[in-house]
């Protein structure tokens, strides 16, 4: 059992071997927050928080007039704004225009597994890897039920919360804030740990001490973002890589969202998360029901490594679906840093050749094949190929790549429409955009209305004309814009800020029903990078391209940040030319090689101009992949060297038997003189000897002692991989 329920004292404990998590009800009425953290394997207590007298700044709710308790300083469950001064989890507008709501306790129930979320993505689990405790709220004067969703995982230190809210009275009710979850923490002493960015720069660690007031991140763009990732993680200031507490948050959804960590007055901590409130009010109708997407919540007493473990386990078995979820990828080049829209058959074919020569599985063409698509001004929206750069249309240009011996991919954005197309001339209420109202352009480019089915189907219709009648293993799905003056022509004015959810919603009902129509494509997920790189789209596509930036050192902070929530095999990294496009740096071919080797390996080069010599170096760097692909792809990943806090970084590859083994060390800036920098492994067999050419170490020798490996470093941005094997 996971779930344990003491009736007497109405406490619910969540449990497996790593955490516990407490709740009571408070006189069947309050439900209070007790307890989350490592594991406790018997809870007796009852309510043992302190109420202390707040005087005239905390009221007391209805019947506790002349009592200490107020539910301004209880730590509560699921917390509303009437007599609560601190965020809230929800807020509701009412026929009468108030907004004052009073949940109380109702039911619970029980059950075996984790049920699925209508039209959302989520994690899965079977009936033998998890249970469930549904929580029933009811405010019976406001006619408002809410249903508390918990999910605990058996084998992993993880409980996911979503939230149903049900209008059960006779009038409309507006939904302004509807988020997922809250938790009330009875200290402040945390530090707030979070992945902010930019286009080309993604997923940026930062650390920073919690103070008093409201701490958001959030997104208001339409999609997840570049700017901001929707996790957060609080830890002790003592926290590291390898030891303490870490309490971390991740939301499973692709669009606006707000995560808030608010410290109050006595010190107390409260995390809320779940559907960012700008540009949201949900119109709910009488009987009808609205539910939210799902926080992943995962608590580790070991440090970070242990909390990105747990992510990448759970995002790698519970979260990716299909075939590919467990099936090792292709090594791919992609055309778009060799050609950009400007190649026919002939110089794609070529580049094919090439890339067969040195050993390269899939190709991709990108941008440029369809329409009249010569620049990034026209033709999105008009998904037929071009007839001037391809003659012999797709299905030739796919059956020449075949005959090679390799894949073949294709990119599209289906979301995406050119002011300058055939479809926008035929159908220019089909973007998101104010009627009337001045349209914003972004890469020359508006976004199409997939809150609205019509829309959807056609753009599914010529995805599907495609993927029907041509030989396509691959799909690099793009999205290179964000949401400005979101409305929908099918929705009335009542009904106006929900478009950006029901945009979301339409968003995976369409990647839903083309991913599960072809099961064989594998699906790369990417928004101008990693703009909308999320658990929620990771549900659909199980490997992202994660940033339009190849330099490999902003790629060690890109893929480093990235490793804290996903896993290297949803993380995609490409080998490209120097200097490089994003950043004009030239760091070194081995450098270059190694850190996108980190991830699903791929090369996004011109091949024709490569020498026997160089095209015998790719080679080699290919083979040498594909040896070690399984340990990248599927190992155990540990951040060894913080590139964000020092110089260098480093990090480390473990297959699960513990008998193979790679480093990866690279350097910023040299200096003259540089200090000797130890690095210690993890997660070795502490009593095995371990090899790398003709040296050998114990695993705790490498784990207590280390390496010395910078001393080797010579030149800027240099790198040294050491492979280890068992023996």
């Amino acid at each position: 059992m996971l779930i344990t329920v003491d009736a007497a004292t109405h406490t619910f404990h969540l449990h497996n071997r790593d955490l516990s998590y407490v709740m009571q009800v408070k006189d069947q009425r309050f439900l209070l927050q007790v307890y989350y953290g490592k594991r406790i394997h018997h809870y007796s207590q009852i309510l043992p928080y302190p109420e202390v007298e707040r005087a005239s700044t905390s009221p007391n709710p209805s019947g506790y007039a002349h009592t200490n308790f107020t539910l301004d300083t209880a730590m509560q469950e699921f917390p509303g704004s009437d007599g609560d001064y601190r965020e809230s989890a929800f807020s509701i507008t009412y026929a009468d225009g108030t907004q004052a709501t009073a949940l109380e306790y109702v039911d619970y129930r029980i059950i075996a597994g984790k049920p699925k979320l209508e039209g959302l993505p989520a994690t899965y689990a079977a009936k033998d890897q998890s249970e469930t405790l549904v929580i029933e709220l009811k405010d019976v004067g406001r006619h408002l039920g809410v249903t508390l969703q918990y999910t605990i995982f058996s084998e992993l230190p993880v409980i996911t919360r979503s939230v149903q809210y049900h209008n059960i009275g006779v009038q409309t009710i507006y939904l302004d804030k509807a988020l997922s979850m809250a938790l009330d923490r009875p200290d402040a002493n945390y530090q707030m740990i979070q992945l902010p960015g930019a286009w080309a720069r993604e997923k940026q660690l930062v650390r920073t001490s919690l103070a008093s007031g409201t701490h958001v991140l959030s997104s208001r763009r339409g999609a997840s973002s570049a700017q901001q990732q929707p996790f957060m993680a609080l830890v002790r200031p003592e926290t590291t890589e390898n030891s303490g507490e870490v309490f971390a948050f991740h939301f499973v959804y692709s669009g606006n969202f707000q995560l808030t960590a608010s410290v109050d007055a006595y010190q107390q901590t409260r995390i809320t998360g779940g559907i960012g409130a700008t540009h949201f009010r949900w119109q709910l109708q009488p009987q009808a029901t609205f539910q939210t997407p799902e926080m992943v919540m995962v608590y580790s007493a070991e440090g970070l490594n242990a909390m990105s473990q747990t992510f990448h386990q759970l995002y790698r078995q519970h979260l990716a679906r299909g075939r590919y979820r467990n099936e090792l990828r292709p090594v791919i080049i992609n055309n778009w840093e060799t050609t950009y829209f400007d190649f026919d058959e002939d110089r794609l074919l070529k580049l094919a050749g090439l890339a067969k020569q040195i050993g390269v599985e899939l190709f991709v063409l990108d941008d440029g094949w369809f329409g009249h698509r010569d620049s990034d001004n026209r033709s999105l929206g008009d998904w037929q190929v071009d007839s001037h750069k391809l003659p012999n249309g797709l299905a030739s240009l796919s059956k020449h790549v075949h005959e090679l011996g390799m894949k073949f991919g294709l990119w599209f954005e289906p979301e995406m429409i050119s002011p300058d197309s055939d479809l926008f001339r035929a159908h220019p209420d089909w973007v998101l955009n104010v009627p009337d109202f001045p349209m914003s352009q972004g890469r020359n480019q508006l976004v199409l209305d997939f809150s609205r089915a019509d829309v959807r189907d056609a753009i599914r219709q010529q995805l599907e004309e495609i993927l029907s009648t041509v030989e396509i293993d691959f799909v690099k799905w793009d999205m290179n814009r964000n949401i400005t003056a979101p409305a929908s022509r099918q929705l009335p004015a009542s009904q106006q800020q929900e478009t950006l959810h029901r945009y979301i919603l339409g968003l995976y009902a369409l990647v839903d029903e083309i991913t599960t129509k072809y099961p064989d494509v594998l699906f790369e997920n990417c928004a101008a990078g990693g703009g909308r790189f999320d658990p929620g789209m990771c549900y659909y596509m199980p490997q992202s391209w994660a940033s339009d930036d190849t330099d490999a050192y902003e790629r060690l902070k890109i893929q480093y940040g990235t490793s804290l929530i996903f896993p290297p095999v949803m993380i995609d990294a490409h080998l490209s030319e120097i200097p490089n496009d994003q950043v004009g740096r030239a760091t070194p071919l081995e450098s270059r090689i190694a850190i996108s080797q980190s991830a699903n390996f791929g090369l996004m080069m011109n091949l024709e101009q490569k020498t026997p010599a160089e095209l015998q170096v790719l080679k080699t760097a290919i083979d040498d992949y594909k040896l070690h692909r399984q340990l990248i792809q599927f190992g155990d990943f540990y951040r060894l060297m913080d590139p964000f806090t020092q110089p260098d970084g480093a990090w480390m590859f473990v297959d699960p038997e513990k008998k193979h083994v790679r480093v990866v060390y690279m350097q910023g800036l040299n200096k003259a003189s540089k200090p000797n920098v130890n690095v210690k492994l993890v997660g070795l067999d502490p009593a095995a000897r371990y090899q790398s050419g003709d040296q050998q170490w114990y695993g705790d020798e490498l784990m207590n002692y280390g390496l010395y490996l910078n001393y080797r470093l010579i030149k800027d941005f240099q790198t040294i991989v050491v492979d280890l094997v068992k023996i």
